[in-house]
């Protein structure tokens, strides 16, 4: 394995922007949901005549989606031409902007409008515009905001970041989070759609195993999770990262669990 300084320097350097996380191939691994995110996400919007994708990073995840609701059918399938990649009308919102600019430049080709918004209420489109809301990850879920734009009979797919996900790491850093290991519950969220007018179709949850395999994975994830470690930065937390380099290289993998569920709901 290369030294502490080399990792840390490569880490530091590499762009974060966008959703892909392919540079930790080889890295770290991440065990997936058992639902299949992206490929739940490409049926619905397989059905839906206009849609709206909300929170969308770079927009990796629902071009994925679009390239498999484009793929070939298998025998006894409706041809792609007939199902259609996505809906007619199809958007999407991101706040930060150079997740903008690369989703721009990724959906614009697929026929998504890519809309730059700060991800607080309003939502910038009128009531009932679309038949299908969809976000993988969101920091928060504005659920007034989605039942107002959803139709009637429309539905709300998403996967969100469950409770305590990665707090291995996080309270590596930080120490012990008592309060944060609260937030995120599924429960909590499902009561607050309901709240908001929605019905909780389904709700599914699981915890699943992560990997670091070296310390610039480490670097890497926590410069693209800001959130994980607010205000990370090698310079701040050097000591810590060199403790951590050294366990890895001893013990093996850093291993954490993060968090996720699935949560489907419709207006009414």
């Amino acid at each position: 394995m290369r030294t502490f300084e080399e990792l840390i320097a490569e880490a530091e350097a590499v762009s974060v922007d966008g959703w892909d996380f392919s540079w930790l191939a080889g890295r770290a691994t991440e065990e997936r949901p058992s639902w299949g995110y992206q490929r739940l996400l490409a049926e619905r919007l397989g059905r839906a005549s206009a849609a709206l994708d909300i929170q969308t990073g770079g927009g990796e995840v629902l071009a994925g989606a679009a390239r498999l609701a484009a793929a070939k059918p298998v025998a006894g399938q409706p041809a792609p031409a007939q199902r259609g990649a996505l809906p007619a009308t199809m958007a999407a919102t991101e706040s930060w902007p150079p997740n903008v600019a690369r989703a721009t430049g990724l959906l614009h080709p697929l026929g998504v409008v890519v809309v730059a918004d700060p991800d607080e209420p309003p939502l910038p489109f009128g009531d009932g515009a679309f038949d299908l809301v969809t976000s993988r990850h969101p920091v928060k879920a504005w659920w007034s905001e989605i039942a107002r734009v959803l139709r009637p009979g429309g539905a709300y797919c998403a996967q969100h970041v469950g409770p305590a996900s990665g707090f291995e790491l996080v309270e590596y850093f930080l120490g012990p989070q008592p309060e944060a290991r609260r937030a995120r519950r599924p429960e909590d969220e499902s009561a607050a759609a309901r709240d908001a007018g929605l019905e909780v179709v389904d709700l599914r949850s699981e915890r699943l195993r992560m990997e670091f395999l070296d310390i610039g994975a480490v670097v890497y994830f926590l410069r693209k999770v800001i959130w994980m470690v607010p205000g990370f930065t090698v310079a701040v937390y050097r000591d810590r990262l060199r403790e951590l380099d050294a366990l890895i290289r001893t013990e093996g993998p850093f291993v954490a669990h993060s968090a996720r569920f699935l949560i489907e709901a419709r207006k009414p």
